[in-house]
């Protein structure tokens, strides 16, 4: 669906050249919902904007549905881009116009009848939730509902992609939620290609069926969603992963663990699936002569199923530790030894 090839994109800033996306390849399949995690300055948004042509790249290529977006110009890209639509953190929306005004807008452009785009701007306003705020302007709509505006929109011309940048930052964590479950729907309905660039792990956890973590414009880790949470390889993603599982590998906060727990092991704990629901801990307090306690624990749903991770304290003889955490490699719980040096 879109095939990303050794992408790259360079500025020049005060005589200094900036490499924003470096060497970037992947592929992205036809009815998914791929997200792009990254910090500032990672060049995530250089990147969402090089998949709908509104940068070129210094090199490399890229193309959504056979079509060569990458060089691409005039009539030809304006013709390529209304079926890959964009929707924006602070939602873009033309302030003078209603909601009906807004959606109907890219339909104008593209000529569409007065006719159809009634019909079409109407079965819009209901996909997304609008009913009884079409003659509303934007000033008189909440932040939830001035993004629905701006998904209608990017839907007007029936894309086949959507993309987003930032697309819920903007909005507080209940209606972020709302918006993610609407972005769902509509993935599910119409089988259109979503992907989203963003900073909040909470959105690709939600749901993304397969992330890419950006750092310093390359991709330095990509996978499911369940794989990179239960296995997170660079520092950038285990950063980010930490966000959801609450477990933070920070010097006063092992300090403050070990000195509560001067005994025994900490032993951090992660499980996917129906390992989640698995009473795992007593099982080794039955099999082994330990104790084990939780020092902390959170469990999160991904597209893909549970993900959980625990801190837990086990006590006991060195021996029956080390049979413990051997127990719990053999059925497939990550066990990890932390250490306060």
């Amino acid at each position: 669906m879109i095939s990303i090839k050794e992408l790259r994109k360079e500025f020049t800033v005060e005589d200094k050249k900036i490499v924003a996306v470096d060497d970037v390849t992947l592929d992205i399949k036809r009815g998914e919902i791929f997200g792009v995690i990254g910090y500032s300055g990672a060049g995530k948004s250089t990147f969402i904007r090089l998949l709908n042509g509104l940068e070129q790249p210094t090199s490399g290529e890229v193309f959504i549905n056979g079509k060569r977006f990458s060089h691409m110009k005039g009539e030809s890209l304006r013709q390529a881009r209304q079926k890959v639509s964009m929707i924006f953190q602070h939602f873009n929306l033309l302030w003078s116009r209603t909601v009906e005004e807004n959606i109907a807008f890219p339909l104008e452009i593209a000529g569409v009848s007065k006719e159809e785009r009634y019909d079409r701007v109407q079965n819009l306003i209901e996909l997304v939730g609008l009913q009884g705020r079409e003659k509303a302007y934007p000033s008189q709509l909440s932040g939830g509902q001035k993004q629905r505006v701006g998904i209608a929109r990017a839907l007007a011309n029936e894309p086949d992609v959507l993309l987003g940048d930032e697309a819920t930052s903007a909005l507080d964590p209940e209606t972020t939620d709302a918006i993610l479950d609407l972005l769902v729907d509509i993935n599910e309905r119409l089988g259109i290609t979503i992907v989203l660039i963003t900073h909040e792990m909470h959105v690709i956890q939600k749901i993304c069926h397969r992330v890419a973590v950006m750092e310093a414009g390359r991709i330095v880790e990509m996978g499911k969603v369940l794989d990179v949470f239960q296995n997170p390889q660079q520092s950038v993603t285990k950063r980010f992963v930490s966000q959801l599982t609450g477990v933070k590998d920070t010097l006063p906060t092992l300090e403050m663990l070990f000195d509560n727990y001067p005994s025994g092991s900490l032993i951090q704990l992660t499980f996917v699936g129906k390992k989640t629901e698995e009473p795992i801990l007593t099982e080794l307090i039955r099999n082994f002569q330990v104790s084990a306690s939780v020092v902390h624990g959170h469990i999160n749903e991904t597209k893909d199923g549970p993900y959980g991770t625990l801190i837990v304290h086990i006590d006991g003889a060195e021996s029956q530790i080390h049979e413990a955490l051997q127990f719990l490699q053999s059925i497939d719980v990550k066990a990890e030894v932390l250490s306060n040096e």
